[in-house]
């Protein structure tokens, strides 16, 4: 079992920053693959970025040069810095683990972004 709580989420104007936290129950450097997902209202989830306990990092298109994920093994917490934010970034971020063969999610955190 793997809990997860996501922070850092609020409202931010258009090009502003604002940096996604996500702290986990569980020793991070055994999960498998951990990533950021995020809804917009009356839109499927989609996947922003992932990486993976070898290193390997990958966005989503949307994201690329903006957004950078991280991980600080020592405090088992996640991270992506979101920079240039724009108004399409506007929606609810989850934390998302895959350990042990099951999927983890976070409750989520509102990011909202103003034109």
């Amino acid at each position: 079992q793997v809990q997860l709580v996501e922070s850092g989420g609020g409202l931010v104007q258009a090009g502003g920053s604002l940096r996604l936290s996500c702290a986990a129950s569980v020793s991070i450097s055994s999960i498998n693959v951990m990533g950021w997902y995020r809804q917009a209202p009356g839109k499927q989830r989609e996947l922003v970025a992932t990486f993976t306990t070898i290193g390997s990092r990958n966005y989503a298109d949307s994201v690329k040069g903006r957004f950078t994920i991280s991980r600080d093994n020592a405090k088992n917490t996640m991270y992506l810095q979101m920079n240039s934010l724009k108004p399409e970034d506007t929606a609810v971020y989850y934390c998302n683990a895959y350990f042990r063969l099951n999927n983890y999610w976070g409750q989520g955190t509102q990011v909202t972004v103003s034109s």
